[in-house]
């Protein structure tokens, strides 16, 4: 139910709670992209298209009947519904940007707009008496922009026969003869070039009309030259307006007050200037006012004229109560299209916002507040937790979110602004995407598509509070539209109550039901029995019947494929095909006018069709990729049909303006006469064509009824209507129901309720997955509730007494129970939350008394609270964690009947710090070593982490810091750690020498190098290569075999490491003699203080051998002579401590001992960690010391087998016997 929005590039659009449309034409050139050039060859073609701006959050804005003719009230809307292919909850209401689809809602904006055919015919020059020559130079059909009636739709090209463009244009029933209207003609001379246009008619029974011309650049993307028009006198003529708003100002588009027309807003294209320019007589003067940001869509308060939202390009929301000229920040982060003015009636405050805004850490929340006053502060927050995004629809009574789950999708509902509930579908229904069609009927339609469908969805209503869903249609087909959003195939009849009509796909057919219970029975249409020519049609039911195109024009100013009107109860015009399923072909224009009881064939071709004088007269004007000089009108509700010419020459017919409920009888046809010319606008005045103002003699009663059957949602309805073949005039005072008187109860009457279906013998029966005998949770001993019989009343249905009383749900005492059903859920709906963080657990029980059941909540962290009932925990119970950690969350239900338990894991986490890599420097092959991970701050239980050991392609996962593993074979292996915890992940890497054996000896620094240690990565290895360097220079072993490892922290310590050459299999004891030797000499140098190096101008660092005593292994004063036999005497004894060392294999605290990996798998001495600056700074003092390392290494039991030979200890022993010797 989320949506995905997309900005859109300098358009600017307008919703508002009771506004009229303008329309948009524009003019592009199809082929290679090209814009359109006046001087351009005619083999050139171009495509015009009309564009509405919707001014409206209602099914129809106000002042726009449901058939496009502006002046009526929003109840005339079509309720022709859309599905769209994005995952939110959409309305009728709702503003869809572009490239979105909506389910019930007439979709507006550029992408949205309703396209012209291509010019594919000869210019209209080639015209003449005798009527068009050949066809339009191909199909053009075929030529018409994707969407558009024509285009191929599920694999058929919507009918249109082939185009005669005679005299007669087109074939309808019973033509007479033809009459000229009288009419005028105005081009906007100089617009040629201009591919885009505004028209509007500022107001019912108002004689100004408005046009804003515009030329776009779709090279640039933005408007370079507008012209404004303006007309006073209904259309005859028009005065350039581009004085009173400046030359050199670029318009975008234009807006009208919804609730006082004489009040004009345009808006200036952003790439010159951003301001918006402000008129209160109707387009006569402007005022400019500079805007600070750029305007993508407006949303007028449905009642108070100087009040306005706008959205900027950057996602701010603002307001304005004097009519654009200051505005104020409301909210930063608001979802596009998801803001709404308050509902009156419903909220307190005028002037309350509602909007769906983002929070700093990606979550959205359902936001409230005042428009002048929006501050921290003074925000509501009337849903306790997060939404998804492109959620939140607020509509009629009604309030609509998603809340975000790991798996299905959970709706919410609001009725009348009352807490939240969430909204019951059958059980196993499992929506993938649910969209609001309506809420206007005291329920709410949604179309749902559930787990199993793809281009289907599911017809649901709910009960009057929109909580409880019970299924009306299975697999009602959708169509593609021209935004490319689905369209759901749905209409809802206008002026008759719980009517509908549907495209049901059904064994690979889509066929056309109607309804006329609000779903709760359907049946298919049953075909005209004559033909145009009144030849036998020979069509029975169910084999073959009348199917309908049910889309609604996009634009309101064409008729789409299927009208009806409020004013005209039982009259509804189509565009269909007669046989087996829904074709695209062979299509032609039907009309009932009894309510879809009977139909009749009235054209061949597709028409569009509005309503003149309050639905008392019918006007066809043939499809727009056909130019036509005629059109046809009808007094007898399609019987007869009048042809009436108003222009010589033929016009691509692209919007048609009605005035309905005016005084004047005034239409405004807008197009082309062909792809060069300019824009062409005919005043027709038809008021020649009716006789006389009907008087009571003109009217005759009409009873609504289905196939016969009186009763229609519980009541008798008597219409009255003008009698066929009257040419009067209806007037304003028209009543349209003459008597409605209500029915006795019947079985039709009433739908199955929630948990309940139909089965075969049309009985309701439970669902196998609901028990009925379930009572809710509110129900409390002593009190009453209304038990199920399986059935509920039809919303609205208005029917007494009857079978009322057996189909009603029966009042009873609630019953003593135990509690069942106990759910524990976080506020979020989340498993985790962040160490310190406000966690706020929701309890929740099915079954059981609420009043009388106690409820005990564990928090696994040693505290527990108890409540004595449950509606305590209404608003949730909140806790904070002080430790890290995964939690057992318990929560207990008990009363004196039972109990009922249920349990939650909670993961507490605090994201990771710092991750330091500790791991040997150089380890043995085959010899098994441990490798740790350091966290900081520590994290037990609720880290993960990721071991990348050497080339394995796949790591190990443990929940452990330390890890054993066993390098199989020699050279450099890469380890590197990644630490998960919360939503962050750290890592760290360190490259290991694997040798068969090896030999080192452990530094320390003169103390003056500890003043320049920053205790960093890139340090330690920058200092490493100058102690190689230095060391170097006191032996002649290869460089690539020498490795200093400078350890963390301080004070500075390192260890040398002597390495085998690479290829030793050969000659493996004389090289430990080679390794032995070289460490005796390092050895050598490092106590004779010859190993140095400068670190900065100015300062020397002396390298020590850390573990031997301070004392010379060769004294250098002049009292002693015999430093060679010293050293001689030394290799004896040298020998002999090796021996009994090994031999005897004991433990000898005065040596010390380096050894590599024990059999107990204590840990090697390590070296530097991390590569990165994010390592950071441990002190020395949380590794081991020097000290430390030789007292653990003194326990190692070293054995002979694995080749290491330790230097260390056989320097000791020296050493020993040579401070003896000099004693």
């Amino acid at each position: 139910m989320i949506a995905v929005h997309t900005l859109r590039d300098a358009t600017a659009e307008i919703t508002c709670a009771s506004c009229a449309t303008p329309v948009q034409l524009h003019l592009e050139e199809l082929p290679l992209g090209r814009r359109a050039d006046p001087t351009e060859e005619p083999g050139a073609l171009k495509n015009i298209r009309v564009e509405f701006r919707e001014l409206g959050v209602t099914e129809q804005p106000a002042g726009m009947d449901g058939d496009g003719e502006p002046g009526a009230s929003s109840e005339d809307a079509p309720r022709s519904v859309r599905a769209g292919s994005l995952d939110g909850v959409r309305t009728q209401e709702d503003t869809p940007e572009p490239g979105q689809g909506s389910l019930g809602w007439v979709q507006a904006g550029e992408e949205a707009a309703l396209r012209r055919e291509r010019r594919s015919g000869p210019e209209f020059a080639e015209f003449s008496e005798g009527g068009w020559s050949g066809r339009a130079g191909g199909d053009a059909a075929a030529a018409a922009p994707e969407g558009q009636r024509g285009s191929m739709l599920d694999g058929h090209r919507q009918g249109r026969s082939e185009f005669r463009w005679n005299r007669d244009e087109g074939r309808g029933n019973n033509r007479q003869d033809e009459s000229k209207l009288s009419s005028s003609t105005f081009p906007l001379t100089g617009d040629s070039t201009h591919n885009h246009a505004v028209v509007y008619w500022t107001g019912q029974n108002s004689s100004v009309i408005l046009i804003l011309t515009k030329l776009y650049d779709f090279h640039i993307g933005s408007v370079t030259e507008s012209t404004l028009w303006r007309s006073a006198d209904y259309g005859t003529t028009y005065e350039r307006m581009n004085d009173k708003v400046g030359y050199k100002t670029v318009l975008s588009y234009l807006y009208v007050c919804p609730t006082n027309k004489r009040k004009i807003m345009l808006l200036t294209d952003p790439e010159f200037e951003s301001s918006v320019l402000v008129s209160t007589d109707e387009g006569a003067s402007y005022q400019k006012y500079r805007l600070t940001f750029y305007v993508l869509s407006l949303l007028f308060h449905p009642s108070e004229e100087d009040w306005a939202l706008a959205y900027s390009h950057d996602q701010k929301l603002y307001s304005s109560v004097d009519f654009g000229r200051k505005w104020q920040l409301i909210h930063e982060h608001v979802t596009p299209n998801r803001f709404y003015w308050s509902v009156a009636g419903l909220d307190k405050d005028l002037d309350l916002v509602h909007m769906e805004a983002h929070t700093q850490d990606g979550n959205v929340q359902y936001v409230t507040c005042r428009a002048q006053t929006c501050s921290e502060a003074n925000r509501n927050y009337p849903f306790p937790g997060y939404i998804d995004i492109s959620s939140l629809v607020v509509q009629d009574d009604y309030i609509f979110i998603q809340v975000p789950t790991s798996g299905r999708a959970t709706y919410y509902v609001s009725y009348k602004r009352e807490s939240f509930i969430q909204i019951k579908l059958p059980k196993y229904s499992l929506p993938k995407d649910l969209h609001i069609v309506s809420t206007d009927e005291k329920q709410v339609f949604a179309a749902v598509q559930e787990w199993n469908q793809n281009d289907t969805y599911n017809l649901y209503l709910s009960d009057t509070r929109g909580i409880y869903f019970t299924l009306a249609m299975e697999n009602v087909k959708t169509t593609r539209g021209i935004a490319g959003n689905q369209m759901l195939d749905l209409y809802e009849v206008a002026g008759i109550k719980g009517m509908l009509i549907a495209n049901k796909r059904q064994d690979n057919q889509v066929k056309t039901y109607i309804t006329y219970n609000k779903g709760r029975d359907w049946r298919l249409l049953q075909a005209p029995a004559t033909d145009l020519d009144g030849n036998d049609i020979h069509c029975i039911l169910p084999f073959c019947s009348l199917h309908l195109q049910l889309q609604t024009s996009e634009n309101p100013y064409l008729s789409g494929t299927i009208s009806t009107k409020s004013s005209a109860p039982g009259i509804i015009v189509a565009t269909g095909n007669i046989g087996a399923e829904l074709s695209y072909n062979n299509v032609g224009m039907f009309i009932s006018s009894d309510a879809g009881n009977s139909w009749r064939a009235i054209f061949d071709e597709e028409h569009n069709v509005w309503f003149l004088d309050k639905g008392g007269a019918l006007i066809a004007v043939r499809q727009p990729s056909v130019p036509t000089r005629h059109l046809w009108v009808s007094f007898d509700e399609g019987v007869h049909w009048t042809q009436h010419s108003f222009s010589s020459v033929p016009l691509f017919v692209d919007g048609v303006l009605v005035e309905a409920g005016a005084q004047n009888q005034i239409m405004t046809f807008f197009g082309h006469f062909s792809h060069r010319s300019e824009w062409q606008l005919f005043k027709i005045d038809y008021k020649s064509i009716f006789t006389k103002k009907c008087t009571e003699e003109d009217y005759q009663t009409w009873h609504l009824h289905n196939q016969g059957e009186p009763c229609v949602m519980g009541q008798k309805q008597i219409y009255m209507k003008r009698r066929p073949g009257n040419y009067c005039m209806l007037g304003k005072d028209y009543s349209r129901i003459l008597s409605a008187e209500s029915c006795i109860c019947r079985a039709h009457d009433f739908e199955c309720d929630y948990g309940y279906e139909r089965r075969g013998d049309g009985n309701c029966r439970p669902a196998f997955w609901f028990n009925p005998s379930t009572v809710s949770r509110s129900c409390s001993q002593g009190q009453n509730y209304l038990n199920s019989t399986g059935y509920r009343k039809v919303v609205l249905n208005n029917c007494t007494k009857g079978v009322k009383e057996m189909y009603t749900a029966r009042k009873q005492q609630c019953p003593n129970r135990p509690p069942k059903g106990l759910q524990l859920t976080t506020k979020d709906g989340k498993l985790t939350a962040n160490l310190g963080s406000n966690v706020t657990f929701l309890v929740h029980l099915d079954e059981g008394d609420s009043l009388r059941t106690n409820i005990q909540l564990d928090f696994g962290d040693g505290t527990a609270v108890s409540y004595s009932n449950l509606s305590w925990t209404e608003e949730g119970i909140k806790h904070v964690y002080k430790s890290a950690g995964i939690f057992r969350v318990t929560v207990l239900a008990e009363n004196t009947m039972g109990f009922d338990t249920t349990t939650l894991f909670l993961h507490v986490t605090c994201p990771v710090e710092h991750v330091q890599l500790l791991a040997p420097f150089v380890v043995i092959r085959n010899k098994e070593v441990n490798i740790t991970a350091v966290v900081l701050p520590s994290h037990p239980r609720t880290v993960t982490y990721f071991w990348w050991l050497g080339n394995n392609t796949e790591p190990v996962v443990s929940l452990d810091g330390s890890i054993a593993y066993t390098f199989h074979s020699e050279g450099m292996h890469t380890i590197t750690v990644q630490v998960a915890s919360a939503n962050v992940i750290l890592q760290d890497t360190k490259t290991i020498a694997v040798k068969e054996f090896f030999k080192s000896l452990l530094l320390s620094f003169s103390p003056n190098l500890d003043e320049f240690n920053p205790d960093i990565p890139e340090w330690r290895q920058d200092v490493g290569r100058v102690i190689k360097k230095a060391l170097l220079q006191v032996s002649d072993f290869p460089e690539e075999q020498l490795l200093v490892a400078v350890f963390p922290g301080v004070p500075t310590a390192a260890e040398l490491f002597l390495l085998p050459h690479k290829n030793q299999s050969e000659g493996k004891k004389k090289s430990e003699e080679e390794l032995e030797r070289v460490c005796l000499t390092m050895h050598v140098a490092l106590n004779q203080n010859l190993v140095e190096f400068e670190l900065k101008p100015g300062v020397r660092v002396i390298v020590y051998n850390t573990q031997l005593t301070l004392a010379p292994l060769v004294d250098s004063s002049p009292r002693h002579s015999s430093s060679a036999m010293l050293m001689l005497l030394s290799v004896v004894f040298l020998g002999l401590a090796v021996f009994l060392i090994y031999k005897f294999k004991r433990k000898i605290p005065w040596i010390n001992i380096y050894a590599e990996v024990n059999q107990e798998k204590e840990q090697e001495m390590i070296g530097s960690v991390g590569q990165g600056d994010s390592t950071p700074k441990i002190t020395l003092s949380e590794f081991s010391t020097s000290k430390e390392l030789m007292e653990k290494e003194l326990d190692a039991r070293v054995k002979r087998e694995w080749g290491f030979k330790p230097c260390a200890a056989v320097l000791s022993e020296l050493l020993k016997i040579n401070n003896t010797i000099t004693k």
